[in-house]
């Protein structure tokens, strides 16, 4: 590791240089960043899993941008041309963009105008024009002196004329390879230029991107969600998107660095220099930089929309498991029937059956007595339904049912998104293969309320929530991303190695999937792993994976006491011997949760030397010692049962309901309130106060106390708020939506709508 990396990590980031390099080295030391973020605390200043990656996003651009600049040196020296300005420019470069700009002018280029110019012998002309010492006459003589005829076509130049135009091409090339003009340029346009949008020939006049059909916007000031929408658009052929430049700042940019007397004669070559000038910045560096500039807005673009989507895909992965209930789940559709299939309060599946009650059937007085047979013989407690076709129809027969026969069970709308995926895939066949695959999905929308973590993690994470955006960003990135959240948030759950799948364990700290079906295959030899000590034995599972993985697995009544927490089997000596010296309790006596146990700030410091543990290590082992099966799902809102139908008609203005968040967007929140489609709380009515962003107010399976603010029959929409009664004045309240036009965009499938969120790196420095 390079000394100066540390310090130039450490200009971009609020963090210490002896903690960058602490860091530094257990990344370089393979350490994964959720082995890192739970047991190094001590070293990284107790830095969380995203504050880690994070830094390593920060510490890998340094590395690959000091390569670049090694490398770019390398290449410009063994042309002979480095010079100790540019050596210095290079080396001062913040970013790998103004690096490349430094460099564009040495790489070579094939079939460029200036470059067939140049095969030409039309560089010294081209130099005296740069020069613009002499009047318009005496250039066009010089340039009577670059005509030739040759036999080969290549370095013909038939006239004065020809010869001209030539030396202004290699001008206009270099015009557009000058990087600090670019960099002057893109810093004011990124600032001052403008979007704006014209509908095409094929523009539809009811289509989704209406609200942008006369759109116009400063650059910097365009929402994340709305570009990706307009470059949606762009691709459909439905917009033209126009990013006017400040020409006239441009212009006089450019003569600053070409025309070094300015405009000082009248009739001298500096008009021809001009022409050149202005042919560069039209015809080569205003497309170049409109790209760049694209480029990287659709980059913060995605981050910004894959964050969110990160965030509401972790809350969706903590949902709370709804335990030691027989679920019964029910997997709507019309023609080919609602398929029903029931687990026991372990999963095991049980039973699974057809019924009828939606059209063109419509047989309800069948289906009612099976599903009133299924109930009371295998002792139904919840029935998850699914949320695809024929759902609400599906939910109203649920609720006549109940409400008919006063039943106590009840029942929740669970999303079936991508469950098609799972249920045709290797997986499913392996697990239930004499089942077909209707009945795979209604097993799985069953398992999904039981235990969601372990279900959703057998599905690709891009394919776990529809979401308006996710066809739209970088496809590579987002699977990067959400791959991290994924991770991330399994390894924050306790993970029993007997029973978790290998689709769940190959998101452990450096488990693979190949090692992860290594486990699942020696618990299926060996019947379970009976201490965490037997764990070694798996094949593929090297020491350092071994290390990583072993704290985020658990064994319960295991030959280890300790196996059940989270304690590291690295620490197992130290705690034994805290608890005999210090708690007079003996391995054999050891008995699980010691609630009563408790420890100050002097004797962790004292236990800490004495013991040679890390005090923020102690800590953690005393907390597992006083509650060793917290899950961090226990402290999520619970569920929202349903025994009953809401149907929309039933809803007035101003009434109050209690339900959970489904989503979090850019432009506000969606409510579960009971109805097919969930209710919208824009984001100027999340507070009383103004709130920038929604996922700072509130977060996916969050329970909120909302009032209806408006009621859309027709197209069943229902806009709610999160605001005190007392403070709303209903002029304002019934005006929200000219504020929230252009934060809303509408995706075909109504339901399919999310956003994004600006990125907030908590390292790097405003």
């Amino acid at each position: 590791m390079a000394v100066n990396l540390v310090d130039l990590v450490a200009n971009k980031t609020w963090l210490e240089k002896k903690v960058i390099r602490n860091i530094i080295t257990l990344l370089d030391e393979w350490n994964t960043i959720p082995f890192i973020a739970r047991y190094r605390k001590e070293l990284t200043q107790g830095a969380t899993d995203e504050q880690l990656r994070d830094f390593n996003d920060v510490y890998n651009y340094t590395k690959n941008l000091e390569a670049r600049k090694e490398d770019v040196i390398r290449l410009i020296d063994e042309k002979w041309l480095m010079t100790d300005e540019l050596r210095q420019q290079i080396m001062e470069a913040e970013t790998l963009a103004r690096v490349e700009d430094l460099y564009r002018p040495f790489k070579e280029k094939k079939n460029t105008r200036a470059t067939i110019a140049k095969a030409k012998w039309l560089e010294p002309l081209a130099e005296i024009l740069r020069k613009a010492e002499i009047s318009k006459e005496d250039f066009e003589a010089e340039a009577e002196k670059f005509v030739k005829d040759t036999w080969d076509a290549k370095t013909t130049v038939k006239n004065k004329e020809e010869a001209i135009a030539w030396a202004q091409d290699i001008i206009a090339e270099d015009v557009s390879d000058h990087a600090n003009l670019r960099e002057d340029i893109k810093n004011h346009e990124e600032n001052n230029a403008k979007i704006s949008t014209k509908p095409t020939k094929t523009f539809e006049e009811n289509w989704v991107y209406k609200i942008y059909a006369d759109y116009s916007k400063k650059w910097n000031e365009i929402p994340s969600y709305a570009f990706l929408a307009l470059l949606r658009a762009e691709k459909e052929k439905q917009l033209n998107l126009i990013i006017d430049f400040s020409w006239e700042h441009t212009l006089e940019s450019a003569k600053k660095y070409f025309i070094p007397n300015g405009w000082k004669w009248l009739w001298t070559s500096v008009e021809y220099l001009n022409w050149a000038i202005e042919d560069g910045l039209k015809r080569l560096l205003i497309p170049s930089i409109e790209r760049e500039l694209r480029a990287d807005k659709k980059r913060w673009a995605d981050e910004a929309a894959i964050k969110v989507f990160g965030e509401n895909l972790k809350n969706l992965l903590l949902t709370p498991p709804i335990q030691w209930k027989t679920v019964l789940g029910f997997d709507p559709a019309f023609r080919t029937g609602c398929k029903l299939a029931i687990v026991d309060p372990t999963g095991k599946f049980l039973f699974n059956t057809v019924i009828y009650p939606t059209a063109p059937q419509n047989d309800t007085e069948k289906a009612e007595a099976i599903l009133m047979w299924l109930i009371e013989q295998y002792h139904i407690d919840l029935i998850s339904l699914g949320n695809g076709t024929a759902s609400r129809e599906s939910e109203q027969f649920l609720a006549n049912v109940i409400k008919k026969h006063k039943l106590k069970v009840q029942y929740i709308i669970t999303s079936e998104a991508w469950a098609s995926v799972y249920s045709a895939s290797k997986l499913a066949q392996d697990e239930y293969p004499s089942l077909d695959v209707t009945v795979r999905w209604a097993i799985s929308i069953a398992h999904r309320v039981q235990d969601p973590l372990a279900e959703l993690t057998k599905i690709d994470p891009k394919s776990i929530w529809v979401w308006q955006y996710q066809h739209d960003v970088d496809q590579k990135f987002l699977k990067e991303k959400l791959d991290e959240k994924v991770e991330d948030t399994v390894n924050s759950v306790w993970v029993d190695v007997n029973t978790a799948s290998y689709t769940l364990l190959q998101y452990i700290a450096w488990l693979s999937e190949k090692i992860a079906k290594s486990i699942v295959e020696y618990r299926d030899e060996n019947w379970a792993f009976e201490s965490k000590a037997e764990v070694k034995k798996v094949k593929w599972l090297w020491p350092k994976a071994y290390e990583q993985a072993i704290w985020f697995l658990r064994i319960k009544n295991g030959k280890e006491p300790l196996d059940q927490t989270w304690i590291h089997p690295e620490n197992f000596k130290q705690v034994y011997e805290i608890l005999k010296n210090e708690f007079w309790v003996e391995k054999k006596n050891l008995v699980l949760p010691m609630t009563d146990i408790s420890i100050n700030e002097r004797q962790i410091a004292e236990w800490s030397e004495k013991y040679s543990i890390w005090k923020e290590t102690l800590e953690d082992c005393i907390k597992e010692l006083q509650r060793p099966w917290l899950d961090p799902r226990d402290e999520w809102d619970a569920p929202c049962f349903k025994s009953d139908v809401l149907d929309i008609k039933d809803l007035k203005i101003w009434m109050q309901l209690e339900w959970v968040v489904r989503n979090v967007t850019d432009f506000g929140a969606f409510v579960d309130i009971g109805l097919h489609n969930d209710g919208l709380v824009h984001k100027s009515q999340m507070a009383n106060h103004y709130v920038s962003n929604p996922i700072e107010v509130v977060s996916v399976w969050q329970k909120v106390s909302v009032r209806v603010l408006d009621i859309d029959l027709e197209r069943e929409k229902v806009s709610l708020t999160m605001k005190d009664q007392s403070s709303m004045k209903s002029k304002a309240e019934h005006d929200f939506k000219k504020n929230k036009k252009e934060d809303v965009v509408r995706s075909r499938d109504e339901d399919d709508t999310s956003s994004s969120l600006k990125s907030n790196i908590t390292f790097t420095k405003a």
